[in-house]
Parts: C-alpha cells; structure tokens; sequence
C-alpha cells in the first residue's frame, strides 16, 4: 500500500512514525525547502504526551523541554485567582512539557529521517491538488521556490495534513472561510529570570481587557539561571481587522493595554520590552464539518478540525489522530474502510474541542472571577467563588479535551 502524507509538521510526522511501528510505510511531502526550528513555545499535556512516548521520543524531548509544576491563574490586578498541579506533580504518569515548537518538530523530523529513511521525506514539495479514480490518488506538486511542477505522483490513500490553509480541505470546501471572531494575538520569547517556581504555567485576564499566557520554554540559558520565555497575548478588538499569519510584531500595537501590568511577582510590560521575537497572527478555527473522508483522501490535524490555540491542544489532538488512522490502516484489508473508521472515530471528538476552545476555554476561570467581582480587584478569591468550584471547571475543560486521568484510560492505546 502506497500511502502519500502531504504535510510534514508535528501531526504528519507523528503519523508517519506511528505508521513505521506498525509495519506501514509511508512518503511525506513537505512545502518548505528546508526544515528549521521555527515559532515559540507549546504545552505538551499528558494526552500528547502519552502518544509522543508511545513513539519513543519522550526522553529526548525531556532532555530540551522544562517539565510544568502547576498551572496558575490570575486576573488582569495580578491576584491570585486559582492553581492546580500538573503532570507527574498531579499524578500522570508522564509530564507536561514547556518546548521551543521548533525543537519538538526537530526531534520529531530527525527521527522521520532516521526510521523512514531519508528517500521517503520530500520537502520543497507543496501540495495545489489530487484527484482520484478507481485504483488510486494522483497527487501534483509545485517547487515553492520555483512555481515549477513537480512530478505527479501516484498513491492508493492520501492523508492531508498541510494545516489550517490546506489545499487539500479547501477542494472539499472551496467556499469555506476561517472563522474569525475579533480576537488577535501577539506572541513572543523574552530572557527572564524564572517566574513563580520557574516552572509555572501563568494565564492572567481575559480577551475583552487583555489577556496574556506566560510560561518557560528553556531553562539556564546562562549561569545566572535565566530562562527563556514564551509569552502569548489575546485581544478581542474589530471583528473585521484580523491581523495577518505569523508576520513579525510590533510591540507598539498591543504593549499600551498591558501598561499598568505591574505585579509583585512580573513585571509585563518589561517581559514584552525585552522580547527577542514578536510574531502576530489572528486567533481562527473553522466550524467543525460532517466529512473529512472522500475515497482515497482524508484529513488529519489542524486540516481536519483547525482549533483555537487555547489549553495546548490542536498538537495533540493531531498526534491522536495519527496513531488513531495508524492503528486502522493496520487493522483493515480495505484501506478505504480504514480511513472512513478513522473518522468515525475522531470526528465528532474534535468537532465537540474546537466548539470548548471557542465558549469554554480553560480560561474560563478567570472570565468567571471577572464576572462575580464586577471586573474589579477583590479582596480574595475564596470571597466570591470557592477552590472547589474553580476546579471543576478546570476538570470540565480536561475531561472535554481528552487529558484527565479518566478520559486518559478511557482512551488509551489498544
């Protein structure tokens, strides 16, 4: 069986490897010329995790990665709204993980290159269309540094998993739009002395005043113990002025609603000051669709049900669906009927995440603490909403997304 991957990011890479294990080879074509440790941070939450160890890399993403003590929450005055354990800390058996993404793409293409073989992963390859007919998929390509046709090729199944803009989805959806909602973000990466416990996952406001996600993605950059950074902004502003993809910042166009950000344990504004790299996009998804199989080609990752980036969960949901389609080309003769059971499977989870991450993130607690207190400082927390009520809020989102110890063993391997 000839499989084609169109897509070498974390969702097609983790698939391809998931494939390897069981036997099953595959050939991976990827837009860029050049693979490199690109973008900023990422969470790695038990669920990624679980599918990330199950392919034998967790030791060295360990090794490049800050293991998360606790998540932390406070409102846009810096007070203390709620905490939780994480990881091991909260009795997982794997860690949650702080990573520069361009260093878990890197362990995760190197590892490709070594167990497929450097022959069966293409880059320079970008995907403008496939057809298919009764004994396969023709695939063409186009050299994105030249504009150049590339040789069509052939293959019995085809597995989109060129992202949010895939040109794949978009032949199946040729009207289909991002949803946009208003909301923009700002990321960035800042030397800092560690913040909190130096292992701490901070979120701190909401989008409609300004809300920021904080967290370490390498550790002792020197030996003065410095860490670097990862921070995120969300915006809610203009419906209709939607920033563009991963251009470079300007801390000028965001900095001034964080002005006043000065808290006893951070100061912001300095944080985004100092930051190395500032990089802007818009917050986007797509409305969840009732197909992602069409004969010879299916959809996987953020081609298949492109979320909000919000509780670190498109990367895994992606690396679930990979080892979920891995296990049903395996197990079925009819490989159409594996990708149709994938499917079944995976869509109706994922399609229930990206409509959480719009209404209930886990951010949710601190829209809630705003919303008893009038968006106004408060005494303590426990004043107005209780530890326990805070959690299960928390606990919902887990269980929605799939990460809680239950949903966890519900859906575990095999």
């Amino acid at each position: 069986m000839k499989i084609a991957v169109v897509g070498g990011g974390i969702g097609g890479l983790g698939f391809a490897l998931a494939l390897k294990q069981l036997g099953l080879d595959c050939d991976v074509y990827e837009a860029v010329p050049e693979v490199k440790e690109l973008g900023v941070g990422i969470t790695l939450l038990p669920h990624a995790m679980r599918e990330l160890a199950a392919l034998g890399v967790q030791a060295k993403l360990e090794a490049v990665a800050i293991e998360n003590l606790e998540s932390v929450f406070f409102n846009r005055y810096g007070q203390f709204i709620y905490k939780e354990p994480r990881g091991r800390h909260a009795g997982y058996a794997l860690p949650e993980l702080g990573i520069h993404r361009g260093k878990l793409h890197r362990i995760l293409y190197d590892e490709a290159l070594v167990r497929l073989g450097a022959d069966r992963i293409h880059t320079g390859y970008r995907c403008v269309g496939v057809e298919q007919d009764d004994s396969g998929a023709t695939l063409r390509f186009i050299d994105p540094a030249t504009g150049a046709a590339r040789e069509p090729v052939r293959a019995d199944v085809v597995i989109a998993c060129d992202g949010v803009r895939s040109a794949v989805r978009k032949q199946f959806y040729p009207d289909e739009k991002v949803a946009f909602a208003g909301i923009n973000t700002w990321r960035g990466v800042t030397r800092h002395k560690p913040i909190l416990t130096g292992k701490s996952y901070i979120r701190v406001g909401t989008i409609e005043t300004g809300k920021m996600v904080i967290y370490p993605i390498i550790d002792k950059l020197d030996d003065d113990g410095m860490q670097l950074i990862n921070w995120t902004t969300e915006i809610q502003g203009d419906a209709t002025d939607m920033n563009d993809w991963n251009q470079k910042g300007k801390a000028a166009d965001f900095a001034g609603i964080f002005k006043d950000w000065t808290f006893p344990w951070l100061d912001v504004p300095a944080l985004i000051a100092n930051s190395e790299e500032i990089l802007e996009y818009p917050m986007v998804d797509k409305d969840p669709v009732a197909q992602w199989t069409f004969g010879r080609i299916t959809l996987l990752g953020d081609a298949a049900h492109p979320m909000y980036p919000r509780g670190s969960n498109g990367s895994a949901q992606a690396l679930i669906d990979g080892r979920t389609l891995a296990d049903q080309l395996q197990q079925h003769a009819d490989p159409l009927a594996a990708l149709k059971s994938y499917e079944d499977l995976r869509l109706k989870t994922t399609g229930r995440i990206v409509e959480t991450n719009r209404s209930t993130p886990p951010d949710f607690i601190i829209m809630k603490a705003d919303e008893l207190s009038g968006g106004k400082p408060f005494g303590k927390i426990d004043d107005l909403i209780s530890q326990d009520e805070l959690r299960k809020i928390a606990e919902n989102y887990a269980n929605i997304a799939g990460f809680s110890q239950a949903a966890l063993k519900a859906t575990a391997p095999g």
